[in-house]
């Protein structure tokens, strides 16, 4: 996107949203109706519906016809992907569209939200080609009276939990995958940011999904998400949220013994060791935290630095977050935007409270911004970090970067495992040996190797420890939402049992 276009006008006033179920739109009636309010400007942009139960049941019920009766199930390989080729169409053609209300809702810079929504493209491209490749498996040495083989089948109806950090990137790191493999969805948004998830229902019907293979409830957590992972017809539940609300999933699943697939949270390590490039890593480990205003499962919040250069390297990093930019996310030169909830809001500033009280040194930022309207937070760097300060212990999700110091390769590693997540990890460095070894000890589901939060379709994200359950993205995406059955071909007259 053009950083010197002009910024984009605000909505004369809310949309109005209704929700899908069954290929039909579906008006609020007499429903209750959820405002949202713009983070960055104060002002409602959208009105969403608030899902009772027995809609939530209507939309399972919709998914498992269209599941049962194999309109989309049981469909060639080819088809789905054509159709999933469409989609990826669609989206580049509205891509404006979709950014500009994740903007709205959620206060990402309107710039990273484009980015954002031309890479979910690329899912569904290449999710097609992973619904043709699927396969199993045959097993021809089992004898002359013998012939086996592995199938994979769709697991059934999926529902699809997503939070308000990436609602529509995080939305299409699932749903691509979970159609290639030939289920259906009944997907629940955050009430915060329904907006996008809505309007990618609007782009899977006119792409050519059937009726009922993709249906959206809005809704709270508390009732709507809670109900559907309770629900005895759902066969999986993808949920990306908090590890806290991760756990009720797992204790609310049981009904039915669903499977589950969690994205939880993270207290993400970036190790830079002294022979890194340090103006490179400098500018890493900014962009992994400042990201998204550091609302992001993946957030390298954990700077854990080679102790000969940790003062200079500290230095290099407040330099490089005093230029970032922080402002109108819908200006197109703006880096980091608005956070996206008062509460959340209220979250940082009380760690950043609590880092001050427990001895850390403030290196830059550490206050609340005022720019007349909306909530935003100045990206901080505290030094004279310890491991047993709340700030370098729990996940703040927001731009608050921790500094420890190291000054062995096993000190830090020890330093970086020494946590209940095990979500994401990067490392700094121009020695290939401590790469690898870093890479290979640290247990993290995704590494980067002088870079950070980098990726594509191709490769799986997920997490180790608390940091969730299972993989999507990639083939082991499709897979995810697979389950395998052995089949067993006898050959010939049968040897009689009873004579």
């Amino acid at each position: 996107m053009d950083k010197n276009a002009p910024a984009l006008s605000l909505p004369a006033e809310p949309r109005e949203f209704g929700f899908l179920v069954g290929g039909q739109w579906i008006a609020a009636g007499d429903r209750e109706v959820f405002e949202r309010s713009s983070p960055a400007h104060d002002v409602p942009v959208s009105k969403v519906v608030k899902c009772t139960p027995a809609d939530l049941d209507m939309a399972v019920a919709a998914a498992r016809e269209a599941f049962e009766d194999g309109r989309w199930s049981r469909i060639p390989a080819v088809e789905r992907a054509n159709v999933l080729l469409r989609v990826a169409q669609i989206i580049r053609r509205r891509a404006d569209e979709i950014a500009y209300w994740e903007t709205l809702e959620n206060g990402k810079p309107i710039a990273q939200a484009r980015s954002e929504v031309d890479g979910t493209a690329g899912m569904f491209e290449y999710a097609a080609g992973a619904a043709r490749a699927l396969h199993g498996d045959a097993f021809n040495n089992l004898g002359d009276g013998m012939f086996g083989l592995v199938t994979r089948e769709p697991i059934g109806v999926v529902g699809l939990i997503t939070p308000w950090n990436f609602p529509f990137l995080i939305l299409c790191e699932r749903v691509p995958y979970i159609l290639a493999a030939g289920c259906t969805i009944v997907a629940k948004p955050s009430e915060v940011t329904s907006a996008t998830t809505l309007l990618l229902g609007e782009v899977l019907q006119e792409a050519g999904v059937p009726d009922g293979v993709f249906n959206v409830v809005t809704g709270s957590g508390s009732t709507i998400g809670q109900a559907m992972t309770e629900h005895l017809d759902i066969d999986m539940v993808s949920f990306t949220g908090s590890t806290a609300v991760g756990r009720s999933c797992v204790q609310a699943a049981a009904g039915n013994f669903k499977k589950l697939g969690l994205e939880l949270g993270g207290k993400n390590p970036q190790i830079v060791f002294a022979d890194a490039n340090l103006e490179d890593a400098a500018d890493g480990v900014a962009f992994g935290i400042g990201f998204n205003t550091g609302q992001c499962c993946v957030s390298g919040s954990r700077l854990i630095v080679e102790r000969s250069v940790a003062r200079e390297f500290e230095q290099l990093v407040a330099s490089k977050f005093e230029k970032i930019k922080v402002g109108d996310p819908l200006d197109p030169a703006t880096q980091v935007g608005a956070i996206t909830t008062p509460a959340q809001n209220k979250t940082i500033m009380d760690y950043i409270t609590k880092g001050r009280e427990q001895g850390a040194r403030v290196v830059c930022g550490g206050e609340q911004l005022d720019f007349g309207r909306g909530q935003y937070i100045a990206p901080t760097v505290f030094g004279d970090v310890t491991g047993d300060m709340a700030i370098a212990r729990d996940e703040i999700f927001g731009p608050v970067l921790s500094v420890m110091p190291f000054d062995t390769e096993e000190e830090a590693i020890a330093i970086a495992n020494d946590t209940v997540y095990g979500l994401a990890a990067s490392v700094w460095t121009k020695n290939i040996d401590k790469a690898l070894n870093v890479t290979r000890r640290v247990r993290a589901g995704r590494f980067w190797v002088n870079t950070t939060l980098s990726g594509g379709p191709e490769l799986p994200i997920g997490g180790f420890k608390q940091s969730g359950w299972g993989r999507e993205a990639g083939v082991y995406g499709v897979e995810e939402y697979t389950q395998i059955k052995s089949v067993h071909i006898e050959i010939g007259k049968r040897d009689p049992w009873v004579s």
